[in-house]
């Protein structure tokens, strides 16, 4: 589907024209009723699923510190 606005228009309403596009939707942007511009609305991406492991190697360990748990032992029985 595709609309047609001018650039004027375009440029007083760009927010409005962008939130309102759907996913492979058209607007064509006229000068002088000749087209010199078009927004076309992009699909939202795929996110891709969590991979297990996929941070390892990330996390550096400074200092082993296992003090803190000194205060958590009676729920560790």
């Amino acid at each position: 589907m595709s609309s047609n606005v001018t650039l004027q228009e375009a440029q007083a309403h760009l927010a409005e024209l962008i939130a309102k596009l759907a996913p492979g939707e058209e607007v064509v942007i006229l000068q002088n009723d000749q087209p010199i511009a078009k927004l076309v609305g992009e699909p939202a991406a795929i996110r891709q699923p969590r991979q297990p492991g996929s941070a390892k190697g990330r996390l550096t360990i400074l200092a082993n510190d296992d003090d803190h748990l000194d205060d958590f032992k009676e729920y560790m029985q």
